[in-house]
């Protein structure tokens, strides 16, 4: 019998009759390696190796163990031979605790403190970076408080607007330096992920063979939809070796800031993903834990950081991708007790619903809101906007943002008088509208914000929506002139420049309601105004 081993360049070379022994020496080895942990893991548990009195506590996954002593946290690589990872020599792990903190450390600067050789002593024992055989491995990190993981945060309700701004912008720096990948289209790497869930899904005991049938026919269908676009994405340079795995338990807070860590380092192929399959993750993760006002939060400041609006179309897919891997995972999992009665089947359910909804399409739309500044088009548009189009809603283009990229500066940075001279202006109601068609032309929902005080500028938002036939809501927020001089004057932190002589200037010109728009009274609620939102476009 013959069988092939992958070489180099993806070409197959076969050898005859050498399969089993190789197989069966590999085995060997592998077994006296699982074996030796045992004597690894015994040196890591023991307080002494540390200089420690207190116990050794020891966390495990499936292909690492973590030894948390002092402030320190050692992860240790599993003696495994996975499909997808290789660490069954001590060198081979050796590599990859390397790898893992080189990939690492640039995201979370502080956190990952190098790595430690385990070697054979002059006395037959175990040492730390010794001249003796390497026996084993560990990635050293500094140990924190697990009520700092963002998993912990998002159930006590701590992940404040200001810190998912700071996430948001730390993925995308960190996007912005990932290496590009060239060579497969994005169709085809989608292909592969899909075919990996659905054989996971057929391997497990949760889902009937109908259910899998029916969700693996839906996300073909979605990919024939996005096809062209993912190629063109990762012909544009989208597709990079990305961190592969950024979900909330991924996302620490370390010292006040956001810090990324434990990335895919063991699998390049793995972790090459489009960018915003790469955020994904993360919006799926919030959305699932119906947090989804910051989903869209992070979603629209990672845009508004990264200028990517040509892919907005494909995120409800890239998520529901991610719950459709969370689903079949923990399924199998679920697979190892009673199905009726697991909690964990019942979770997996919960993964497939979502997967299953966030591919419903819903119809592209265009809102316009505007008012004169302290009408609060900007609460407005925020709160309203993870209620309108798909998962993870609208994309909110501000007209403070718009122009503060403009020059290259952050939302809360004033700006000089010069940069709102009615030609800069110009080309901001401009850069708006490119983007609104954009976001609509792909079948999205968008949310335009502006003053919109001129006839000409409202009447071209309105154009941009009639062309590509989709719904339009023009809304104008009105109050009374001492409501918005209030609101002016105590505004702190916030994308727009305007004071209370702006505002005055703009009551001046101002020509009242616009007779096209619909009124809403913007000294109300801030739930009030949206649940009025909601209620027009439901009709």
């Amino acid at each position: 019998m013959s069988s092939c081993r992958i070489a180099n360049a993806g070409s197959a070379h076969c050898t005859t009759g050498t399969y089993s022994a190789t197989r069966s020496a590999q085995e060997r080895g592998l077994h006296q390696q699982v074996e030796d942990q045992a004597e690894t893991v015994a040196f890591l548990a023991n307080p002494a190796t540390h200089g420690a009195s207190d116990a050794v506590q020891v966390m495990e996954t499936h292909i690492s163990r973590i030894f948390l002593v002092g402030d320190r946290a050692l992860k240790m690589k599993r003696a495994v031979r996975l499909p997808y990872a290789d660490f069954s020599t001590a060198e081979q792990r050796l590599q990859v605790c390397e790898k893992e903190v080189a990939l690492n450390a640039p995201g979370a600067p502080g956190l990952y403190l190098g790595v430690r050789r385990i070697t054979r002593a002059a006395d037959g024992g175990l040492e730390w970076d010794g001249a003796g055989e390497l026996v084993d491995a560990v990635v050293v990190m500094r140990r924190f408080d697990q009520d700092c993981l963002f998993s912990n945060l998002a159930r006590a309700g701590a992940l404040t607007l200001p810190l998912m701004t700071a996430t948001a912008q730390a993925i995308a720096r960190s996007h912005e330096a990932a290496p590009v990948r060239r060579g497969v289209g994005g169709a085809a790497r989608m292909a592969a992920v899909l075919d990996i869930n659905r054989a996971g899904f057929g391997a497990s005991r949760v889902f009937t063979p109908a259910e899998t049938k029916q969700l693996d026919a839906s996300f073909r269908a979605a990919l024939m939809q996005h096809a062209a676009l993912l190629d063109r994405r990762a012909t544009a340079g989208q597709v990079r070796r990305c961190h592969g795995d950024l979900h909330l338990r991924n996302i620490c807070l370390i010292n006040g800031q956001p810090r990324l860590f434990d990335c895919i380092e063991f699998s390049d192929e793995i972790a090459t993903v489009d960018v915003l399959y790469d955020l994904a993750f993360l919006l799926m993760d919030l959305w699932h834990l119906q947090l989804v006002d910051l989903s869209n939060w992070v979603m629209n400041r990672y845009l508004d950081t990264t200028g990517d609006d040509g892919g907005f179309a494909l995120l409800p897919f890239f998520m529901a991708v991610r719950a459709a891997v969370r689903a079949h995972v923990i399924a199998a999992q679920a697979g190892q007790g009673s199905v009726s009665e697991s909690a964990l089947a019942h979770e997996a359910r919960g993964y497939y619903d979502l997967a299953t909804s966030l591919l419903h399409e819903r119809p592209a739309c265009l809102i316009a809101i505007g008012g004169f500044s302290g009408s609060g088009k900007s609460t407005v548009s925020d709160a309203l906007a993870a209620h309108v189009g798909a998962p993870p809603g609208a994309r909110v283009i501000e007209s403070d943002r718009v122009r503060k990229a403009r020059y290259g500066v952050a939302p809360d940075t004033r700006l000089p008088p010069s940069a709102y001279r009615p030609e800069v202006s110009v080309a901001v109601y401009d850069d708006m509208a490119a983007r609104a068609e954009g976001i609509v032309a792909a079948g999205g929902a968008a949310i335009v914000n502006a003053v919109f005080d001129r006839a000409h500028e409202r009447a071209r938002i309105q154009a941009v929506a009639a062309r590509h036939g989709v719904p339009f809501l023009g809304l104008w927020l009105d109050a009374p002139p001492d409501v918005l001089q209030q609101r002016v004057a105590q505004r702190t932190g916030s994308a727009s420049d305007a004071t209370v002589d702006v505002l005055q200037g703009q009551l001046a010109q101002g020509g009242g309601v616009p007779p096209e728009w619909q009124r809403l009274d913007a000294a109300r609620d801030r739930q009030r105004i949206v649940d009025d939102v909601l209620a027009l476009l439901g009709d």
